[in-house]
């Protein structure tokens, strides 16, 4: 027999099984059996006030075990004569794409400029440690895309795009922690995401599919009005329709688009800059104790939001315990994100603090073409690196200087390899960037006191938090408007922002494609 029970427990309690099941048992939270197993499949930490609890949603039973809710995909090797697609991506958009194709009997050749994940390492490291960049292999570029290596949250609020539950259920049936399917704000880590990745990989190609690494697509053919394949940077043809999965970074991709008037729309996107403290503040501040968080509560979260002057002003990509990477994708630009490892046990806490910045705020020489945002984009880049002599040591400012508007004297330690130095950042952003966000960060200090520290640092540019194209394309077919059989998909055609919502508007598209074949014979 079984129940589904709520329970509110200390950390420790939550933490420990059989101080759990004794809680449980003492509670008397079933009188119709005897209380010998239980599954959590729901936790979330309550820290509005002390003391802390953890919130949990469990299934009891008098039998030892409860086996996991988890529903396994099947993934058939594909029949010799299966019809062929083209996905341009190995991120999550293309490789979910991928997968569901497989599903449907249909064989994926995906196209990846990048390298395998195992590769991409390598490439990493030489940016970290050496400043040396691969323009097709970065954090942004390469198998699994920019999540791969940029945390691996799981969390979205996206739950009118589909079916969260079961983006998370693959993950966890490639190699994903059970945890995945249990927290309200699930997390993978950028030292598990990868291995997880080269599964999905390995099971794509053991059906028949293709994975490509180190192609760069340069043209789509087009007949009739139709995508019939693609043309790579050797020359070669690959036939069938056209799933575009590139990621918010494929800035060639955008061009080449609006070089052969294939309809593009620019989009709104939010700049600022990368905020790291200490991870013991913050877990002082968020837990209300001047221990922290202590043995048994995770390294803290948060998140802020407000308006200021019809914009929002917002803290984005919350990266607990992690560190700060140089994420360019090109020599002469300066573009900083997060990462956290699973354990998320580093001594920094860091977050994007950004601005909503829409088409026309900010003049540019591109005001009213497609690629505006993307102009603006490069030219606050280059700026950067500029200031920053070509290389990848970041402009970086305290806090309180930013805010009273002076040069900091010296700077704190940072988790940011290439390393930092005093600069102007509140001059270097755009007027209608720096004055909001000093704005923000006086409303975020007021809303937890003492957020607004000389221990917190600035480091810009945060600036890749979303396209700055959107793909149109048709709400039911999931086409693009004007082409038939090309499918603009995930963050990079504007439709998504994080792996999960990445992964399901892959699935959703590739899904719509089947459909309409299976209708047509």
């Amino acid at each position: 027999m079984t129940k589904e029970i709520s329970l509110n427990v200390s950390p420790k309690i939550a933490s420990d099984e059989n101080l759990l099941l004794a809680t449980i048992k003492q509670k008397s939270l079933s009188k119709d059996f005897d209380v010998n197993s239980f599954r959590i499949v729901r936790r979330s930490i309550d820290a509005r006030k002390k003391p802390i609890k953890i919130n949990l949603k469990l299934i009891i039973s008098d039998q030892k075990e409860i086996p996991i809710e988890s529903e396994k995909h099947i993934y058939k090797k594909l029949p010799e004569n299966a019809p062929q697609v083209v996905i341009i991506g190995a991120g999550p958009a293309g490789l979910f794409a991928a997968l569901r194709a497989v599903e449907h009997g249909v064989r994926p050749i995906v196209i990846e400029r990048g390298k395998d994940v195992d590769s991409r390492r390598i490439d990493l490291a030489n940016i970290c440690k050496k400043g040396r960049l691969n323009p097709n292999s970065n954090y942004c570029f390469g198998e699994g895309g920019a999540g791969a290596f940029s945390d691996g949250k799981l969390f979205t609020r996206s739950k009118k795009r589909g079916n969260i539950r079961e983006v998370l259920e693959i993950l966890h049936q490639f190699g994903g922690s059970e945890d995945i399917l249990i927290n309200a704000h699930p997390h993978i880590g950028s030292d598990k995401l990868p291995k997880i990745i080269k599964n999905i990989r390995e099971t794509i190609i053991e059906c028949g599919g293709e994975v490509r690494f180190n192609t760069l697509m340069t043209e789509i053919l087009l007949s009739k009005g139709e995508a019939v394949g693609i043309k790579t940077s050797e020359g070669e043809i690959i036939n069938g329709p056209v799933f575009l999965a590139t990621g918010h970074s494929s800035r060639d991709t955008y061009r080449m688009l609006s070089e052969n008037d294939i309809a593009l729309e620019a989009k709104g996107l939010a700049i600022g800059v990368r905020l790291e403290h200490p991870q013991a503040l913050i877990d002082k501040l968020q837990y209300h104790s001047p221990e922290g968080r202590g043995k048994w509560l995770p390294a803290a979260e948060y998140s802020f939001v407000t308006q200021i002057r019809d914009r929002g002003v917002y803290s984005f990509c919350m990266c607990p315990g992690g560190v700060i990477v140089p994420a360019a994708s090109d020599v002469g630009q300066i573009v900083v994100n997060g990462m956290s490892a699973s354990a998320r046990s580093g001594k920094w806490s860091n977050s994007g603090i950004v601005v909503e910045i829409r088409p026309g705020d900010i003049k540019t020489e591109m005001e009213g073409n497609p690629l505006e945002m993307l102009y603006l984009q490069e030219e606050l880049e280059k700026k950067f690196s500029e200031e920053s002599k070509g290389t990848l040591n970041a402009p970086a400012q305290r806090m309180t200087d930013f805010i009273s508007g002076k040069e900091s004297e010296g700077l704190p330690p940072t988790s940011y390899a290439p390393g930092i130095h005093p600069s102007r950042l509140d001059l270097l952003l755009p007027v209608e960037i720096s004055e909001r966000l000093r704005d923000g960060l006086v409303n975020f200090g007021r809303s937890c006191k003492g957020f607004v520290s000389d221990d917190g640092i600035m480091i810009g540019l945060e600036s890749r938090t979303s396209s700055p194209v959107r793909i149109p394309r048709n709400p039911v077919t999931m086409e693009h408007t004007e082409i038939k059989n090309l499918y603009p998909l995930g963050e990079g055609a504007g439709y998504a922002g994080g792996i999960v919502s990445s992964a399901i508007d892959g699935m959703n598209g590739m899904e719509a494609y089947c459909l309409k074949s299976e209708r047509n014979g």
